[in-house]
């Protein structure tokens, strides 16, 4: 699928001199970047959250297939967002029935209530080397979502598709998709399913907006680690960051090192509740429940951790403070 964009060169260029802020961690996939990457779980990324094929086939690199954000493109006149020149390539990431995590690297129990295909950042082959960096003092959390238009999402399931994931489980703050899991089931899909929604660590609804076709919704979540709050910023396509909402307590999030967690992004599909299951075990999401079986994607881009003591990069080179 190709955007309803103007052509854009495509060349390679280093992502800082489009970006002012200090970056962490850059999960924008240059154009080098290829399938065998993938496989190998190299940096930027690891990708062993996934069924059992191999990576490249859950993960497509779209090279300049589907142009990526033109937030972070680099403008040939500064005052037009067109032309550009393409720094990135969108990564289009796909679940299916095969897509059944086993922990443990393999020895734990299989997820089999969930379909998920998932990027974690690491460095050095490490997610666990870069929590201290990205889980400390007041970062932004930057990422750009897409439809995926040939295999669209089925939105009477929940989608947890970017989150930052201590130990626990829980999310420091998530994003989520589609109609919320309830048991009983509820009516579906849910009145706001086709909205794309940032929740807090507690579930509460931060912000959300309508999830449009042809689009790329930008986003930049501010967590600040010391303070324990939040703070949301949005913008479509090539339109620079705004704030969204106000700064706002991470109300019941752990403190300390057990707050720290890995940053993923992906395709995370809970079940609906099989019927004919035992009552007590109808809320098992990670290991019961129905799920279709169908092929269902999602594309990104723009992603990457920015340090805030600079500022806030909100596009086009422009920073903004963030107090």
């Amino acid at each position: 699928m190709l955007l309803p964009l103007p052509i854009l060169f495509s060349v390679a260029a280093c992502f800082g001199e489009g970006v002012l802020g200090k970056i962490i961690w850059d999960g924008r996939a240059p154009l080098s970047f290829s399938a065998l990457q993938l496989d190998a779980s190299a940096d930027p990324y690891l990708t062993a959250v996934k069924g059992s094929k191999a990576a490249s086939l859950y993960t497509h690199l779209m090279g300049n297939d589907v142009t990526a954000t033109p937030l972070w493109l680099d403008r040939i006149h500064p005052d037009r967002p067109f032309p550009a020149v393409a720094t990135e390539q969108t990564l289009r990431v796909f679940i299916g029935n095969t897509s059944i995590f086993v922990p443990g690297q393999g020895t734990g129990t299989p997820q089999t209530g969930f379909r998920r295909t998932e990027l974690i950042a690491q460095r050095n082959g490490s997610a666990s080397l870069l929590k201290p960096d990205i889980c400390s003092g007041k970062k932004a959390f930057h990422f750009s979502l897409l439809q995926e238009t040939m295999k669209p999402l089925d939105l009477l399931h929940e989608y947890q598709v970017v989150f930052v994931e201590p130990g626990d489980g829980s999310h420091v703050f998530g994003v989520q998709l589609g109609s919320p899991f309830t048991n009983p089931t509820g009516p579906l899909p849910s009145k706001d399913a086709g909205h794309i929604k940032v929740l807090a660590h507690d579930l509460r609804v931060l912000y959300k907006t309508p999830f449009r076709d042809d689009t790329w919704h930008n986003f930049a979540v501010v967590v600040d680690w010391d303070q324990s709050t939040l703070q949301v910023f949005y913008s479509r396509n090539e339109d620079e960051l705004r704030s969204v909402t106000k700064v706002v307590k991470n109300l019941s999030v752990p403190s300390g090192e057990k707050e720290m967690g890995d940053f993923h992004f992906g395709v995370l599909k809970l079940p609906l509740v099989n019927a004919n299951d035992p009552v007590d075990i109808r809320g098992d999401v990670v290991h019961h429940g129905i799920q279709e079986g169908t092929v269902e994607g999602l594309m990104f881009s723009g992603v990457f951790v920015e340090d805030l003591k600079n500022g806030l990069s909100v596009g086009n080179k422009k920073v903004i403070h963030v107090w």
